[in-house]
């Protein structure tokens, strides 16, 4: 009897498991760390609902839930995610579906290992046209769209209103921002003056790629072709010059806080220790529920704005870069590509819920909504979704050069070189860099 027994339930076991195998299978793999004990399957999160990692591993849950045909495998890949991808790619295994940077583009679509998508996403109708122009150029290559765009991102001005208020650089309820860079040294001068505090933290060790979006910020906002070509930049200009000389001035004078990295800037600013923290759109999340707890230093006391605009720009401009979802060319079966791009669609319906990390959205119809506008601080952002500028299409290896100008630029602001030394360094590594990759 207990034989029988025995033998029935492993019958309907391999009955279950084979039901599952008739599952179009799938794999997906992400970044954005991992949380699954804080988001149980078919629960909502315990903590942190709109952090990224608990939102997006939602996400992929609510698709099974709502795509019972379809098995996803998902692979998280420690940030940024290439190492683990190049070897799969070397392994003939890369996965279905992957998050990618917007700035790596380039170097998987060159060399063929992701598909275009234009005609799939015409054929389950996914609107492109819904795309705001900053995911648009993001994904757009040649005249193709290489990726359904996840969010841009990019760096912003993280305020401590309560600070800003002791410094006399309040009105009407809004922060006194600067206009130009002899506006922004007086204003720096002023915030220290009275609250003994530097007006700007910033990671300057450890971290390169931060100074480098700066730069890049303050040549879009004088209108600086910087890029010549794919394989040539151009930053040994009066125009970078102009940037860089003005940041070593602020570090000079101590209105930067000098040596953090990455850490020490967030947690410096978190405790109120200065004025404006330079840092992107991810962290908007952790400083307003700061600024919602009783007691700590951004009580009742936080703001976020694009960059000002020093060099005369009338549009607010801002280099971005963002994450799209991209599909690696592979062997697949016609329904493992069909829900490849169920996922696809699914995900950019709902771009709303991943837009609540803080990011903005990539899409037209949500970035006017009135739920994104009125989440916390979209309106002072979101027009930085339509002005948001990426590098021209075509530029390879985007991490590596933000590292070698970020080196440098370190270099140059805390004093170790000079800028003139720098910049020509700068971009010596930089066309050489890319002299060899292509």
């Amino acid at each position: 009897m207990k034989m029988r027994v025995l033998t029935v339930f492993i019958l309907l076991a391999l009955t279950a498991c084979h039901a599952r195998d008739d599952r179009t299978h799938i794999t997906v793999q992400r970044i954005f760390g991992e949380c699954r004990a804080n988001v149980p399957h078919g629960q909502a999160p315990i903590a942190n609902p709109d952090g990224e990692c608990e939102v997006v591993t939602g996400l992929l849950d609510a698709f099974e839930k709502e795509n019972p045909d379809i098995l996803l495998s998902v692979n998280i890949a420690p940030w940024p995610g290439y190492d683990q991808l190049s070897a799969q790619y070397a392994a003939g295994d890369p996965p279905d579906i992957v998050v990618m940077h917007m700035s790596t583009l380039p170097d998987f679509a060159s060399r063929h290992l992701i598909e275009p998508l234009d005609a799939d996403f015409k054929a389950i109708g996914l609107d492109v046209g819904n795309f705001t122009p900053a995911a648009r150029n993001g994904v757009t290559i040649n005249g193709q769209v290489y990726g359904m765009p996840f969010d841009n991102w990019t760096q912003l001005w993280h305020i401590n209103m309560n600070l800003m208020t002791r410094a006399g650089l309040v009105k009407d309820g809004e922060p006194i921002l600067p206009h130009s860079p002899e506006e922004l040294l007086a204003q720096a001068r002023q915030f220290k003056a009275r609250t003994g505090l530097p007006y700007l933290l910033q990671p300057t060790d450890n971290e390169r790629a931060a100074l480098t979006l700066d730069l890049y910020t303050y040549l879009l906002d004088q209108k600086a072709v910087f890029f010549t070509d794919p394989r040539h930049i151009h930053i040994d200009t009066p125009q970078a010059h102009r940037v860089v000389d003005l940041f070593r001035q602020i570090y000079a004078e101590g209105l930067m806080a000098p040596g953090q990295d990455y850490p020490a800037a967030m947690a410096g600013f978190l405790n109120g220790q200065g004025g404006i923290c330079l840092v992107g759109t991810w962290m908007i999340g952790t400083f307003n529920a700061e600024a919602n707890t009783p007691g700590r230093p951004l009580y009742h006391g936080y703001t976020v704005k694009p960059y000002p605009m020093l060099y005369g720009s009338t549009d607010q401009i801002a280099y971005v870069d963002g994450h799209a979802w991209v599909m690696p060319r592979r062997e697949r079966t016609p329904a493992q590509r069909a829900a490849v791009f169920r996922l696809m669609k699914f995900l950019q319906m709902h771009d709303f819920d991943w837009s609540r990390t803080g990011h903005l959205t990539t899409q037209a119809d949500v970035a006017a909504s009135a739920k994104y506008l009125n989440l916390p601080h979209r309106s002072e952002i979101v027009t930085l979704a339509r002005t948001g500028e990426t590098l021209p299409p075509g530029i390879e290896r985007q991490f590596a050069v933000r590292d070698i100008i970020g080196d440098e630029l370190a270099s140059a602001i805390t004093g170790h070189k000079t800028v003139d030394r720098a910049l020509k360094d700068a971009e010596n590594r930089v066309n050489d860099l890319l002299f060899h990759v292509l």
